[in-house]
């Protein structure tokens, strides 16, 4: 008999990598005993060539199953639905870029028969500039300082997680999850190995500055409540000090005849202290309300567009899937 294993690939505009990703991982099992892989491609309404080449790729292996959105929903979210399609006995997490390598899979694939429920892999190396690199470890060691869930350390997306936790994301109903936050939090056996990170081939990267600053604001805002206690402790402390200094004046006044000049300057430094405060202290309790809104009226809910090759359980077609417009064709339409 032999295990499912499902692959989950995430996709936005990598027209230069899907096949090459594809052809990797079917090498691997190739190789691999007992193991058959279900891989499953989530496109994040890509507007080059990317779901026309995963239309061919499905068309060809029923293996592959592909999973269009009718928008960008974002990494975290496209990622999420990937796992929670997920069929096999367990499921690995893969960049389109093949920064991770796909060679390692059986090395996962041992830990978890060693009976640990995640497997993740730890960065020894990073291609990444030195300030960017500086950025991702100083964001793994600090969400794991201040959260309350075991948050491993320079660990990425490339991991291994078993039907069980598989099982406990179907119920997952999150409109800004942090996925790795999500798996960490729930426990069982995790065991991390270390690997060196591969530079991309080809392609641009995903994640710029404003997306990495955007997924540490989701880590930080989901896994910890640091930031309204911060916010508190830091008004309670210039509320001691206002006291104070209210009491001081009070004091010198009655009690010493102090003539004290007019207090333009510090009436006027105390207002904008007050005012920069206040403004910082809401922007963190929007942040926390916003998602609240979010979340209670169902927005940004990710929205399929096409299924190739889904099961039938799911709605979708396992018929032959349709040729999807490339760029060219859509070009000379508009002509």
């Amino acid at each position: 008999m032999t295990t499912l294993v499902s692959i989950l690939i995430p996709a936005l505009n990598e027209e230069a990598n899907v096949r090459r990703a594809y052809d990797r991982v079917l090498a691997v099992f190739d190789e691999l005993d007992g193991y058959e892989p279900e891989i499953i491609f989530t496109d994040n309404h890509s507007d080059d060539d990317t779901f026309l080449i995963l239309s061919e790729i499905a068309q060809n292996d029923p293996n592959v199953r592909v999973i269009r959105f009718s928008k960008n929903v974002g990494y975290q979210a496209s990622v999420l639905t990937g796992y929670r399609a997920a069929r096999g006995a367990c499921a690995i997490q893969l960049d389109c870029d093949l920064q991770d390598p796909p060679e390692l899979i059986p090395q996962m694939l041992d830990l978890w028969k060693q009976g640990h429920q995640v497997v993740y892999g730890v960065r020894r190396s990073l291609p990444d500039g030195r300030i960017t690199a500086f950025a991702r470890r100083f964001f793994y060691a600090l969400i794991d300082r201040i959260s309350e869930d075991n948050l491993p350390r320079n660990a990425g997306e490339f991991r291994l997680t078993d039907r069980r936790i598989l099982d406990e994301l179907k119920r997952v109903d999150d409109r800004s999850p942090y996925v790795r936050g999500l798996i960490s939090g729930m426990g069982f056996s995790q065991i991390g190995f270390t690997y060196d990170r591969q530079a991309r081939l080809e392609g641009e990267t995903k994640f710029p500055f404003r997306a990495m600053l955007s997924l540490a604001i989701d880590g930080l805002i989901n896994h910890s409540l640091l930031p309204l206690r911060l916010a508190s402790f830091i008004s309670l402390f210039v509320g001691l000090g206002t006291f104070l200094l209210m009491m001081f004046y009070i004091i010198a006044k009655l009690v010493f005849g102090q003539d004290w000049p007019a207090g333009f300057a510090t009436t006027t430094v105390l207002l904008l202290l007050s005012m920069t405060l206040n403004a910082m202290f809401l922007g963190i309790l929007g942040e926390y309300i916003g998602r609240i809104f979010i979340q209670s009226k169902n927005l940004h809910r990710p929205l399929i567009e096409t299924q190739l090759n889904a099961p039938d359980d799911e709605g979708g077609s396992t018929a032959s899937p349709p040729q999807a417009p490339s760029k060219s064709t859509l070009s000379d339409a508009a002509e």
